[in-house]
């Protein structure tokens, strides 16, 4: 009983602290960029503060430009020139031993502030997520009492974020486990619930943010308007699929060019300011072009749909180019204005009785959001918590519903499922797989092996496998590379054959068909030893033995860790 309440009482602290602490943070980070963006004219309300016109088109140009410069140059500081976001926080979870690198997380959120206050076309909410998975993973740490913890602790730190940023508890709940954590244990439910709350208790309650949007009570108007919400779930799927697709092209060409990082972003930040002289809507967040536009007053259709195509457009160019930011934010305003686009047009579609622009602006938002995030769950739960309408999140489910459909048949779960595929980390095969494929043999090499040099006689090396009562030994060359291997059956084979004994191992060590690197995985390892016969396998490394590798060495290690796995998922405290 001592040792229950010890850990409930850890687990109930953990969501606490690391909730508030993101809490304050995650305002934090969105005051600054605010503070940066109506510094530098950024927003719409800024702009028009500006009287001289030739100082706002030398700030439109000038400020995105200095400050891809600048994120570029701390980006020759992180580890592979490259900001960290989501998909480490994800693949970090799917780690028994669960820490995300202080440096380059610290890195990464400075350039994200950096990038977002000057005016790029990115996202706050991937680096607001990443921000509060680093910190849950740094305090979860200071315990020391649970291997699992720290991948509790991400979890928390990316619920609150997200709570925190849409005001939507229940939303950070859902996606720290349905995009961060990737299962649903008891024991990791009640500090995500506490972090999660206390998150938006802080940001709500304490320092009285608003909400992303807010629409009145809205209802759907026509029952034939769900089969206009089914066909933009499928529209919206084909859209989200372009964006992926945009930033995945747009970093494609900026590798091709092979120019330093700093040019890169100091380029896409110029050509971002220039389209932005003449549509100043593509800078930044965006958060009050999603409001005009769900408003449905300010905007034409032919207005939305040039916003749109340019927003996704210079989205691309900027995270392909190198800019820090998420895909979220820019996923949100894209669906927004394509809904709101299909919805001015709603008359022609469903007759007279229809909803308001609102209505179609939400299930556009989220039909593209949703594929690109791979949450389901959580775009419905943010639509339901902030419109506090249950109508207005039944469209939206529909919407939803079936642009996953499409989009995961067509792309893939998510844009963070196909950049981790692309690193060799396919969360497809099931969780199970994934986290014995992050574990490698190298903690399980056994120096308890014989070994022989090229220059020993048979008779030396049968007399070395005699004594130490093995089948097997291996043999190196003068300078320590591994030649080859020398069985017992094979001497006494070549013994039979008339073969002297006082013959050179060298001339007759065969290199094994099986040989493996310190670096492999477990399940590489399990992988490749289905056919294997034989007393151990040889590990090489730089072309030396580091050791050898037995088969139930593998196997224990397999099952611990499935162990490991199924009481984090099934224990309830």
């Amino acid at each position: 009983m001592p040792i229950m309440f010890k850990r409930v009482s850890v687990l109930t602290l953990l969501g606490l602290v690391i909730g508030s602490i993101v809490g304050v943070l995650a305002v934090g980070f969105v005051d600054a960029v605010l503070w940066m963006n109506d510094l530098f004219a950024i927003t719409r309300d800024s702009r028009g503060q500006v009287a001289n016109p030739a100082w706002l088109t030398a700030l439109t140009i000038g400020i995105p430009t200095v400050g891809g410069l600048l994120v570029g140059l701390i980006a020759l500081a992180v580890a592979e020139n490259r900001f960290h976001g989501p998909i480490d926080a994800i693949r970090t979870a799917q780690r028994l031993d669960a820490a995300m690198p202080v440096k380059d997380s610290v890195l990464s959120t400075v350039a994200a502030v950096l990038s977002l206050g000057s005016g790029a076309s990115v996202g706050q909410y991937g680096p607001l997520a990443h921000m509060g998975a680093s910190l849950g993973s740094w305090i979860s740490r200071v315990t020391r009492s649970d291997r699992s913890l720290g991948r509790i602790g991400i979890a928390c730190g990316a619920a609150a974020a997200i709570s925190a940023a849409f005001h939507a508890p229940l939303a950070g709940l859902v996606f720290s486990r349905e995009v961060i954590l990737r299962h649903y244990s008891l024991r990791a439910f009640a500090p995500i619930a506490v972090a999660s709350t206390v998150g938006y208790v802080v940001a709500h309650g304490v320092f009285k943010r608003n909400s992303l949007f807010r629409v009145d009570e809205l209802v759907v108007a026509s029952p034939y308007e769900y089969l206009a919400f089914i066909a933009m779930g499928i529209a919206g799927a084909m859209l989200a699929i372009l964006f992926m697709r945009a930033i995945e092209y747009a970093g494609a060409f900026a590798r091709r060019l092979s120019l330093p990082v700093p040019v890169r972003t100091t380029l896409a930040g110029l050509a971002l300011g220039v389209v932005a002289t003449q549509l100043p809507d593509v800078l930044g967040i965006g958060q009050d072009v999603l409001r005009l536009a769900m408003a449905g007053a300010t905007y034409s259709a032919a207005d939305l749909a040039v916003t749109l195509l340019a927003k996704l457009a210079v989205t691309a160019l900027c995270l392909g180019f190198g800019f820090a930011g998420g895909v979220f934010s820019p996923a949100l305003l894209i669906g927004t204005l394509f809904g709101a686009l299909i919805g001015t047009g709603a008359g022609s579609l469903v007759g007279e009785y229809h909803s308001a622009i609102a209505v179609y602006a939400v299930c556009g938002m989220v039909a593209v959001t949703s594929p690109v995030i791979g949450a389901p769950l959580t775009m419905v739960l943010i639509v339901f918590e902030l419109t506090q309408s249950f109508d207005l999140a039944t469209a939206a489910l529909v919407s939803v519903a079936f642009a996953n459909l499409v989009a995961y048949r067509l792309y893939g779960r998510s844009f963070f499922d196909v950049q981790l595929q692309d690193k060799g980390f396919d969360l497809s095969l099931g969780r199970d797989k994934v986290i014995v494929q992050q574990h490698s043999i190298r903690s399980l090499l056994s120096q308890d092996y014989t070994s022989g040099n090229v220059d020993n006689t048979l008779a030396d090396i049968r007399e070395a496998l005699i004594t130490d009562k093995r089948s097997e030994a291996y043999i190196s060359d003068a300078s320590g590379r591994y030649v080859g291997t020398l069985s017992l059956h094979r001497l006494m084979k070549l013994t039979a054959t008339g073969t002297a004994l006082n013959e050179l191992a060298g001339q007759y060590a065969d290199p094994e068909q099986l040989v493996l690197s310190p670096d492999a995985s477990i399940w590489t390892a399990m992988s490749e030893m289905q056919d294997f016969v034989g007393e151990s396998i040889p590990v090489i490394e730089d072309g030396k033995l580091a050791g050898v590798l037995f088969e139930s060495t593998v196997v224990a290690a397999y099952l611990d860790i499935l162990d490991e796995i199924r009481k984090e998922e099934h224990a309830a405290a």
